[in-house]
C-alpha cells in the first residue's frame, strides 16, 4: 500500500498529510502542521522560505520516526509569489508577500502602456495588485537582472528537494503571463518587463513526475526516500480537485483566508462582461479551466481575532455573531483598505462609520458583518456567473476551513437561492494527494477520485430558507456600485 503525503502550506500554516486508499476509501491524517505568516525585512513584507523548507523535513523526519520508509510527495501553496535564483542556484532574498505595499498603483501605471483589454484577451486572468506580472514589475531591476531563473513557490519548494525546475500551469496561469492561446509564457509581456522566456522553466501539467529528493538532505535528515509528483501546485487548483461534486450544474467555493467561488469548465471565458466584472481563466488540473472571482475570505475574521488577541475562539466568534441580526452593516469586503491594514477592526468600524451605518463595536458584531458581507458577495457573484457562462448553478460544493462556518453555509444558501454542500475542509491537502494516486495509478481519473472523496468524508447539506433574498441583493448591489463610484 503507497503513502502519500501532501505538502499543503496556506498564507496562515501549513501541514503535512498522510494518506492512504483502504477498502476503496481515502485515509487522511495529519502528519505535522506548523505556522506561516511572513514578516517585515528588509524593506519589504517576506516570508520566511527556508523556514518552512526545514518544516517539510521536520514532518518527513516524523514519518520516518513512524516505521515509514518509503513515500510519495506533492506541493502545493498559495499563488502569486515567486524566488528569483541567482547563477550559482541559490535564491537572492526571500520572496517577497503578495500583501506587500510595492505593487499600489502599479495596475494603473503598468495599464497605461499596455492596455487591460489586450492584456486580458491574451492571459483571461483578473486585474488584483498582486498578480505576479505586477510583483515583477515593482521589483528591483537588478535583481531580475540577477536572476538566472524565477520560480513560484512551490516550484521553489520542488527544486530545493528535488535540484528540478519546472513550471507548474495551474500556479503558473495565476501570474497574468502565461497566453490562452499559444499555451506558454506571453512573449510581449516578458519583453515588457525585460524578462527573457529562459527565466521560467518549462510548462509542466500536474500530475507530472519531478523527480527524487536529493541524496544531500538524506545526508541531514533521517527522512523517507520520497518520490516527488508535480501535483496541481497552486492551493485552489488542488481544492477544485478534491471537491465532491457530481454532475454539471455546479460551482465551488474554496473558503479559507481568501474566498474564491467559480465554475470548473473546459474552455475559458473571454467574453466582455467576463472583462469587465473582472472574472479570471486560471488553469486547472487535466485541462480544465477554474472561472473564478477572488473574494476577500475569511482574512477579515482571522485579522478580527488577532486584533482582539484571540480572546474567542473562531467557533465562539461564529455562535456570537449568529446571535445577532444580520445585515445590520453591509462591508464592501474587496474594498483595498481591507487588504492589510494595521488594525482590522479599526477599518471596519470607519469603513461603517463613512458610508453612516451603525458602528460595530463587539466581537461578535464585527464578526456578524463579515459573514453577512460575505453571503451577500458569494450570491452576488453565482448569478453574476451565471450571466456570463449562460450556465445554470444547482449547488454550490464549500471546501477548506470555511466549510465549518454553519452559519456562514446557511446564510449563503439563503441568499444564494441553492443547495449548499459543505466539506471537506482539507480539500485542498486531498486533492493533492489525489493526483499523486491518479499519477500512480491507485484512481483512474478525476471522476473517480471525486466519487472516493464523497464516500470518505462528512458532507453537510444546507437548503435554502424562507428570505428575501431579492431586495437584499439589489440593495447590496446599489451600496457596491456607490462604493465603486466613490473610489473612482
Amino acid at each position: 500500500m503507497t503513502n502519500y503525503v501532501a505538502v499543503d502550506i496556506g498564507a496562515s500554516s501549513g501541514r503535512l498529510m498522510l494518506g492512504k486508499l483502504e477498502e476503496g476509501k481515502l485515509k487522511l491524517r495529519e502528519v505535522h502542521r506548523f505556522k506561516n505568516s511572513f514578516t517585515f525585512r528588509d524593506g519589504h513584507d517576506r516570508w520566511d522560505i527556508n523556514a518552512l523548507i526545514g518544516e517539510i523535513f521536520t514532518g518527513l523526519e516524523k514519518l520516518k520516526q513512524e516505521g515509514i520508509t518509503e513515500c510519495s510527495l506533492g506541493i502545493d501553496t498559495w499563488a502569486v509569489d515567486y524566488v528569483l535564483i541567482g547563477p550559482d542556484g541559490e535564491k537572492l532574498g526571500d520572496p517577497i508577500s503578495y500583501r506587500d505595499s510595492r505593487t499600489e498603483g502599479k495596475i494603473a501605471e503598468l495599464t497605461a502602456k499596455i492596455s487591460k483589454h489586450d492584456i486580458y484577451q491574451k492571459t483571461g486572468i483578473q486585474f488584483l495588485e498582486l498578480n505576479t506580472l505586477y510583483q515583477l514589475y515593482a521589483e528591483d531591476p537588478e535583481l531580475l537582472r540577477q536572476a538566472e531563473h524565477i520560480l513560484l513557490i512551490p516550484d521553489y519548494i520542488g527544486y530545493v528537494l528535488t535540484g528540478k525546475r519546472v513550471a507548474e500551469a495551474t500556479n503558473a496561469s495565476t501570474t497574468q503571463l502565461l497566453n490562452l492561446h499559444e499555451r506558454g509564457f506571453d512573449k510581449d509581456l516578458l519583453d515588457f518587463l525585460h524578462i527573457n522566456p529562459s527565466q521560467f522553466a518549462e510548462l509542466t501539467e500536474a500530475g507530472t513526475y519531478l523527480g527524487e529528493i536529493q541524496s544531500k538532505w538524506y545526508e541531514k535528515y533521517d527522512i523517507p526516500a520520497c518520490r516527488v509528483i508535480t501535483v496541481a501546485t497552486h492551493d485552489t487548483a488542488s481544492a477544485v480537485v478534491g471537491t465532491p461534486a457530481q454532475g454539471e450544474n455546479w460551482a465551488f467555493l474554496s473558503s479559507g483566508t481568501w474566498s474564491l467561488i467559480g465554475m470548473e469548465l473546459q474552455e475559458p471565458v473571454c467574453e466582455p462582461l467576463a472583462f469587465a466584472e473582472n472574472y479570471t481563466n486560471e488553469w486547472g488540473a487535466y485541462g480544465t479551466y477554474r472561472f473564478l472571482k477572488n473574494i476577500m475570505g475569511l482574512w477579515m475574521v482571522q485579522e478580527i481575532a488577532r486584533n482582539s488577541d484571540y480572546k474567542l475562539s473562531f467557533a465562539e466568534m461564529a455562535d456570537q455573531a449568529g446571535q445577532l441580526p444580520f445585515f445590520t452593516q453591509i462591508i464592501d469586503v474587496n474594498d483595498p483598505r481591507f487588504n492589510h491594514p494595521d488594525q482590522m477592526m479599526t477599518e471596519i468600524q470607519n469603513h461603517c462609520r463613512e458610508t453612516c451605518q451603525e458602528v460595530p463595536e463587539s466581537i461578535g458584531e464585527l464578526t456578524n458583518s463579515v459573514y453577512g458581507s460575505l453571503a451577500l458577495r458569494y450570491a452576488k457573484e453565482l448569478e453574476q456567473m451565471k450571466r456570463i457562462t449562460g450556465r445554470d448553478i444547482e449547488a454550490l460544493y464549500i471546501v477548506g476551513g470555511g466549510s465549518n462556518v454553519e452559519i456562514l453555509n446557511q446564510l449563503t444558501a439563503n441568499l444564494a437561492g441553492i443547495t449548499v454542500y459543505a466539506g471537506p475542509s482539507e480539500a485542498t491537502a486531498i486533492g493533492n494527494l489525489c493526483v499523486q494516486m491518479i499519477a500512480s495509478g491507485e484512481l483512474a481519473n478525476v471522476q473517480e477520485a471525486r466519487e472516493r472523496i464523497r464516500n470518505s468524508f462528512a458532507i453537510e447539506r444546507y437548503e435554502p430558507q424562507q428570505v428575501n433574498s431579492t431586495d437584499m441583493l439589489e440593495a447590496y448591489n446599489e451600496f457596491i456600485n456607490n462604493q465603486s463610484l466613490g473610489r473612482l
